[in-house]
């Protein structure tokens, strides 16, 4: 069942998100070649906390950290290690925070040092994607035009579309009602609601779509080894529209990015 947001408890969830957005651009501000995943870990861990809130992934489900951090070929759900990062690496980190007793969780995959420009097309696609399926989360649409529309514009660049994990409702819990897959029909699915609050995360492969999963019980990674990227955003439907609540902003601050590609979804 859907659980809808009053407008209170969206500016509440806005807050949560805000604290995710800015731990995703400190983190930005600190990933280079040589750099462990347990140093930045850390650091989030320390940052959240330092923001009055609690990290949202340690100990849910008995994740052992703060961060789910995946670099190359793994999808998602990576466990932050001591093993550096190394130049031309490619990494999600995707981060969850508690405050008000509701979530945020939101995800950025971060090139480490110079890439090579077909990881970056990657890279550039999927995020395009989440702006592309953020757009048909409105008044009238259903769950499947969402997830048509990310797998229509990533499948035209020839990539996989991970099929095994979606992204979901959010609010006092991790994950609500509904699913929300980056793939379906047009016209299929659960009617999206004023109120709801969704996380759409495309989880989109350089090649095959499917995947496997390591003997630790988390780490998610790509079938033939190809990389694999992964944005994130937290929306809530306002009016009838799309409004983000997270934002890169932070995480393009640190990185000396400009961009407007938030704006449409800024409501007055």
């Amino acid at each position: 069942m859907i659980i809808p947001k009053t407008r209170e408890e969206i500016e509440l969830m806005r807050e949560s998100a805000l604290i995710v957005s800015k731990t995703l651009g400190m983190v930005a501000s600190e990933i280079k070649p040589g750099v462990t995943t347990l140093y930045l870990d850390k650091l989030a861990e320390e940052f959240i906390r330092d923001h009055n809130a609690i990290p949202g992934f340690l100990g849910l489900y008995n994740f052992p950290n703060t961060l789910c951090m995946s670099p190359n070929a793994q999808v998602v759900h990576g466990i932050p290690n001591s093993t550096p990062l190394e130049e031309g690496d490619i990494i999600s980190v995707d981060c969850g925070a508690i405050k008000n007793e509701f979530y945020g969780d939101h995800a950025y995959t971060f090139a480490v040092g110079e890439i090579d420009p077909e990881t970056e097309k990657l890279l550039q696609v999927t995020k395009e994607s989440l702006y592309v399926g953020i757009r048909e989360f409105k008044a009238g649409n259903r769950v499947g035009d969402v997830g048509f529309a990310i797998q229509k514009y990533t499948e035209a660049h020839g990539y996989g579309v991970v099929r095994d994990l979606v992204g979901h409702g959010l609010g006092k819990k991790m994950h609500e009602d509904p699913n929300m897959p980056n793939f379906g029909r047009r016209g299929r699915g659960k009617k999206f609601i004023e109120g709801m609050v969704v996380a759409i995360e495309p989880m989109i492969n350089m090649g095959v779509k499917d995947i496997k999963f390591l003997r630790d019980g988390w780490t998610v990674l790509t079938k033939d080894g190809k990389p694999s990227a992964h944005f994130e955003h937290d929306v809530a439907l306002v009016n009838g529209k799309p409004e983000l609540l997270s934002t890169f902003k932070y995480v393009y601050e640190a990185l000396g990015i400009e961009s407007d590609e938030e704006d449409e979804f800024r409501q007055a």
